[in-house]
């Protein structure tokens, strides 16, 4: 494995080359490829629970025209997207959004925190791919509102590049801000009144502003030319209110998966 040298040819050919060789599986994000697999996903119960979960997840990535669907941005959507000019898109998705379970946390369970269920969220994005001499870049805005309104909307903010590659082995690095409105936060980290009267837990309203940041790794290893092996691990640290909330045991929370894809 090594890092990339500096180009001795025109960056757009030296570019181009590189997009070709790199195992772009576990870079889905940096790439136009599909993919699709399942996954070993360990992940806290929630942001700022100290409960950790294995469960199995899907790999997807396609990009049609218009539809796609993906799960390799943080967020399980699909929709519609249009080349606005070349390497830029917008869209309209929905995206599943996770909830958060009493059953699955230590914590929650010993205060009797009632759950978030599941929901489903509608939004827009922007998405814009290019290179930075030879490094494929990837810079994606998307907002979402949960279709039960009083669930609030969140905006994210997510920037990737491919960073290594070394044979069938290739990596990359991203970043991510994720901002929530007050109905959001109070949704996932607040207590009213009444809640703290049965949880024992201090009554909190969060107001809107920046809700986590994420930072992360990206592999892949390629098992030939149909098959590859994806592989992640990233950190999120809770921001603003959302750190201060009774329900926040830390800050800091590790995801990791693993599983194979196939291109297709």
């Amino acid at each position: 494995m090594r890092i990339l040298p500096p180009a001795p040819f025109p960056v757009r050919v030296v570019a181009k080359a590189f997009l070709l060789m790199m195992p772009t599986a576990a870079l889905a994000e940096l790439s136009g490829e599909s993919l699709a697999g399942p996954g070993a996903w360990w992940r806290p119960a929630y942001d700022g629970s100290a409960s950790q979960l294995t469960e199995l997840i899907p790999v997807v990535r396609y990009l049609g025209v218009p539809w796609f669907v993906r799960t390799t941005q943080d967020v399980f959507e699909g929709g519609v997207r249009v080349e606005v000019v070349s390497g830029l898109h917008a869209g309209a998705q929905l995206a599943y959004e996770p909830g958060r379970y009493t059953s699955e946390s230590t914590f929650l369970e010993a205060h009797d925190v009632p759950d978030v269920n599941r929901g489903v969220s509608a939004g827009m994005h922007v998405e814009w791919d290019a290179f930075i001499g030879p490094m494929p870049i990837n810079l994606l805005a998307r907002a979402r509102q949960n279709v039960a309104l009083d669930r609030g909307a969140q905006v994210d903010l997510r920037f990737s590049a491919g960073v290594f590659r070394g044979g069938p082995v290739a990596m990359g690095v991203f970043g991510q801000v994720t901002w929530a409105d007050a109905k959001s936060a109070c949704t996932l980290y607040g207590i009213t009144p009444q809640e703290s009267l049965t949880t024992g837990l201090p009554a909190f309203q969060p107001g809107s502003g920046v809700m986590y940041t994420a930072f992360g790794w990206l592999g892949s290893v390629d098992l030939g030319s149909k098959w590859t092996v994806t592989l992640s691990l990233e950190s999120h640290q809770l921001q603003g209110d959302t750190a201060h909330s009774p329900l926040a045991e830390r800050r800091t929370n590790l995801y990791g998966s693993v599983g194979p894809a196939y291109r297709f």
